[in-house]
């Protein structure tokens, strides 16, 4: 079983690391919290990009990845995301374990004070970040956005949570609108920067085959030489039903139409029912043994996919699927008989041991993977107790039929998002 090790750097600040010498490989991040809003969520998502780019010491993409072929091909990434009504800013270095250098090389301490360099010592150029990095950066993220607005099952997953959350954080994209990244100005950015490193929360993560202490080390002594302000708070508002159901939809040119509903659980991180909701899930709609693939697409072949998933921060569960336009009613009726089914205990012990084996599998299977363990450790940033894949496992193991049952009555169908196409690509 993968343990992790957790201690503070400084207020706000978490080091956490997970020693496994079964990986050939490491894996270092820092990862920068801040509550989603919509002034600051599009400044802010640009910054892992351009910070990855370079540093003082390496000013450019040729020093800096001249550098990352010395340490064995290094890589380094960024990412953004959202965690419940936080936006995730992360910047990863991955490279290969200090063991397997061909000349006792540190490549974790040298990895460490590359990260460290990137996050806290950018090459300003008078006080600004590069004007050719900035505008890369800039165009990038909009052609990402334009990516997800073209990949229509996304964009539907994603116009239904801004729909339902729409009062909520959670409702705003992880990074911001088309037209506000447009309207972004170079200048904005080292502020946001500053803001982000004296003011944030941040989560350190260190895995794979890799000695922590002098990762520790670089990263304590980079985070008191900044004299931090007491971090910025980052709450999580969960609604636990709906009132009632908003429906919505759109008319596009394209083939096939899309249907997503938006469910309330009233059961969200850290309720200890939220094992069963999970069960619940995967048993409804979370896998190819569920109730929604055999009925929904299987059986009645009311739809190209059908498949639901759970939130466990928002306590939220969306129900996506793919169809033609004259079967979006038909699905969706299809869709809530099948939830009154589990409402009902209308399932089989066969079924319910298919859900449990295959959940329990996916958590097994999570430290397999460097990728997957910190994502899963992640995500229980905001726990009070973090938990080990394997014991999230035997908790949903443990898990009785009553109270799939009961935590199913519990949910409440709050938005419905139509995507009706004309059956004609644009």
């Amino acid at each position: 079983m993968t343990g992790i090790e957790q201690r503070a750097v400084c207020s706000g600040v978490n080091f956490s690391s997970i020693r496994d010498d079964r990986f050939k490989t490491i894996r270092m991040s820092v990862h920068f919290l801040w509550p989603l809003a919509k002034e600051t969520v599009f400044a802010h998502s640009i910054l892992p990009f351009l910070l990855s780019r370079a540093s003082r010491k390496y000013p450019d993409y040729t020093k800096l990845n001249e550098h990352l072929a010395e340490l064995y091909g290094a890589v380094l990434d960024a990412n953004v995301q959202k965690l419940g009504d936080v936006q995730v800013l992360s910047i990863s270095a991955s490279g290969i374990a200090d063991r397997y250098s061909l000349k006792g090389e540190r490549v974790s301490a040298e990895l460490a004070k590359l990260l460290c360099s990137i996050v806290f010592d950018p090459p300003f150029e008078n006080g600004l970040f590069s004007v050719q990095g900035f505008n890369q950066e800039k165009r990038q993220l909009i052609e990402m956005l334009d990516s997800e607005f073209n990949d229509k099952r996304m964009y539907a997953k994603l116009k239904c949570e801004e729909l339902m959350c729409s009062k909520e954080p959670y409702g705003i994209g992880r990074c911001g609108t088309r037209q506000q990244l447009q309207g972004l100005k170079l200048e904005e950015l080292t502020p946001a920067w500053e803001n982000l490193i004296h003011r944030s929360r941040a989560e350190i993560m260190v895995l794979g085959d890799c000695d922590p202490e002098p990762v520790y080390r670089d990263f304590y002594a980079a985070f008191q030489n900044l004299a931090r302000t007491d971090p910025v708070e980052c709450p999580n508002k969960v609604v636990p039903s709906a009132q009632k159901v908003a429906e919505s939809a759109e008319k596009m040119d394209v083939v096939q139409s899309k249907l997503v509903m938006g469910f309330r659980t009233a059961c969200a991180e850290p309720s200890a029912e939220v094992p069963a909701m999970k069960l619940l899930n995967a048993l409804f709609g979370g896998t190819p043994s569920s109730k929604l693939f055999l009925n929904v697409r299987e059986k009645l072949s009311l739809c190209y996919y059908c498949s639901s998933t759970f939130n466990p921060m928002k306590g939220i569960m969306l129900v996506q699927s793919g169809v033609e336009t004259k079967n979006i009613d038909r699905a969706k009726q299809e869709i809530l008989h099948q939830l009154k089914e589990v409402q009902d205990g209308n399932f089989d012990e066969e079924e319910l041991s298919a859900a449990k084996l295959s959940l329990c599998n996916s958590y097994r299977t999570l430290s397999d993977s460097l990728d997957g363990l910190e994502a899963w450790y992640l995500s229980q940033t905001f726990r009070p107790e973090v938990k080990k894949p394997e014991e999230e496992a035997g908790l949903v193991g443990s898990v009785t039929r009553e109270q799939v049952v009961e935590a199913a009555r519990k949910i409440t169908l709050d938005t419905v998002y139509r995507l009706e196409g004309s059956g004609v690509e644009a």
